[in-house]
């Protein structure tokens, strides 16, 4: 919306002091035009901006034009910056609303904690895309008009009707009774109901999304924390597709192999210094990807019918090599 351009707008000058037509464009993402009549319907709403001309100059704010923000001590106003810092709203739908709503808050903060307060917050990094062992985490992206129905459906207390793809299954039409959002490890679930059943929908596989008008058939009050733990137990513990699988693996990739199980049920040390262990998977798909990453630092053991399964996948991998192109 225009309007929320223009408060993004003054509010990058306050923050920022002098910036370039194109700048303010890469910023705002719209082009240096739009920028140009931004600036012109400032200044006649009374905003005071101004341009500079010349090889430095750009469009700047007169001094002291801001708000204050008060009632916040330093560790408040620092708690408020690292939490804006966290990408979970990625997930949500809300990763730009969340950017203007930080600009705000820096901007609003009166001189002595908005310096400290960004100072302090460079010198902390909070879920970085990769880990120690430069492995990527692997964050859902959730298109903006999905992400706005699903939420507002699920503040509103009305029924959503999405098009959700499944696993292995091609995509259908189904309506469901939303109880909230959870966001774990830069991955974004809704939790509902269909039919009376607990359901848990994963968002970057939510194609389509309408909130209906008729309200949802939920209680008043939830306790999503202990929902999700629910969930969370009966998916390990319950289910006639998971997979229980003996490996050898070299000790330095059993971090990287145990991370993508749902259970260690054993463990021990081989004579030659690997370690032989016996992990849950969710189903065998998911176990033969699991050991697939590690190639010949991972060996099942049992059962058969996964060894099989990567013998082949591994028969097809060394023909298609062994030909000429």
């Amino acid at each position: 919306m225009r309007a929320d351009r223009l408060v993004s707008l003054v509010l990058l000058l306050r923050r920022r002091g002098r910036l370039t037509a194109d700048t303010l464009a890469r910023e705002l993402e719209v082009s240096t035009r739009t920028v140009l009549r931004d600036i012109e319907a400032l200044s006649a709403a009374g905003v005071p901006v101004y341009a500079e001309r010349g090889r430095h100059g750009g469009f700047a704010l007169l001094p002291g034009f801001q708000t204050a923000l008060t009632g916040l001590n330093h560790d408040e106003a620092l708690a408020l910056v690292v939490a804006g810092s966290r990408r979970g709203a990625q997930q949500f739908g809300l990763g730009s609303a969340l950017a203007s709503a930080m600009l705000k808050l820096v901007d609003a903060l009166p001189d002595g904690l908005r310096d400290t307060a960004a100072g302090a917050a460079q010198r902390l990094l909070i879920d970085p895309e990769t880990d120690l062992l430069a492995r990527r985490v692997a964050a859902d992206e959730v298109s903006a008009p999905i992400g706005a129905e699903v939420r507002r459906a699920v503040f509103a207390g009305h029924r959503l009707r999405i098009r959700y793809a499944a696993v292995d299954q091609a995509p259908k039409w189904r309506t469901v009774d939303p109880i909230g959002l959870v966001t774990v490890r830069e991955q974004g679930y809704l939790l509902a109901t269909r039919g009376g059943a607990d359901r848990t929908y994963r968002l970057s596989r939510i194609l389509a999304a309408e909130a209906l008008d008729e309200p949802a058939r939920r209680p008043g009050t939830v306790d999503l924390d202990r929902a999700w733990q629910e969930r969370h137990t009966r998916f390990r513990n319950g289910g006639d597709e998971q997979i229980t699988v003996l490996v050898r693996v070299d000790p330095a990739r059993r971090e990287p192999l145990v991370d993508t199980a749902l259970d260690v049920r054993a463990e021990e040390s081989d004579a030659d210094g690997r370690l032989r262990l016996t992990l849950v998977f969710q189903d065998r798909r998911h176990a033969e990807w699991a050991v697939w990453q590690h190639a010949t630092h991972a060996e099942v053991l049992a059962p058969q019918e996964l060894r099989t399964a990567i013998r082949d996948r591994a028969a097809v991998i060394a023909n298609r090599y062994g030909t000429s192109s």
